[in-house]
């Protein structure tokens, strides 16, 4: 998992026609990438240490019918510090897999709950990570855990979120089809985030598949942690590395 900030340029509105030149392929990787895990053990990070571990170097989050959650909770990204690390603008890449019993999510933007059914409970911008080819319930739309705006934007769309909450879709990146061609079925998929001011981006497979303008107060997050999921319900494993 890498890293870079970009800027902490802050919120800034972004009308419909910035949105008109459709960028589909992934940019090359920035200089200056920080490396968010050792590929050793979990330093860095903090969490439930039954569900979490280290497996062949990659990250590995399980539940079982014996070691369930209560509640979703995360794996979150702590740094060195005291507290955890937040960021705001930046550029976040890393690769997924996943059993189909349940859903993941890769976190950003978010903000650490506390008193809640565990000890490691986040709410912001998500990136749904799921084992799944058929629209609309497939990996990469922008989920708003804990949040009011629950499905933000849908995969393949280029939307915005006007300031009272009300969404124009205005193009497409990738219809269910092309999506099924790109998606690796029970393997590695790669990811890459990119957050600017109140612009989201997600890339899958080196191809983007959501531009999300948020130019609602009720929902937009200008900065926060960075987790990985283990939803509650079903058991389920997830994976992640690079």
């Amino acid at each position: 998992m890498f890293l870079v900030v970009l800027s902490l340029c802050g919120i800034h509105e972004v009308r419909a026609d910035e949105m008109s030149v459709e960028v589909v392929a992934v940019t090359p990787e920035p200089s200056g990438m920080k490396s968010l895990f050792n590929g050793k053990d979990l330093t860095g990070w903090v969490g439930d240490s039954r569900l979490w571990s280290v497996r062949d170097g990659v990250v590995h989050g399980e539940t079982t019918e014996k070691n369930p959650t209560s509640g979703n909770t995360f794996l979150i990204y702590s740094g060195s510090g005291d507290t955890p690390e937040e960021f705001g603008d930046f550029e976040l890449r890393l690769s997924f897999r996943c059993n189909a019993t349940n859903n993941s999510g890769i976190q950003y933007r978010s903000e650490w709950l506390t008193e809640r059914k565990n000890d490691w409970v986040l709410a912001g911008y998500q990136h749904e990570v799921r084992n799944e080819i058929d629209f609309p319930n497939v990996s990469s739309f922008i989920y708003d855990e804990k949040g009011k705006g629950k499905r933000l934007c849908y995969i393949g769309e280029k939307c915005i979120r006007n300031a009272k909450g009300e969404k124009e879709v205005t193009g497409m990146l990738v219809d269910e089809p092309q999506f099924q061609k790109l998606f690796n079925l029970d393997g590695w998929n790669d990811v890459v985030i990119v957050a600017e001011g109140n612009r989201i981006r997600h890339y899958l497979n080196d191809r983007q598949v959501i531009d999300f303008v948020n130019n609602d107060p009720a929902t937009v997050r200008e900065k926060g942690v960075i987790g990985l999921q283990l939803h509650a319900g079903k058991s389920m494993w997830t994976e992640f590395k690079d």
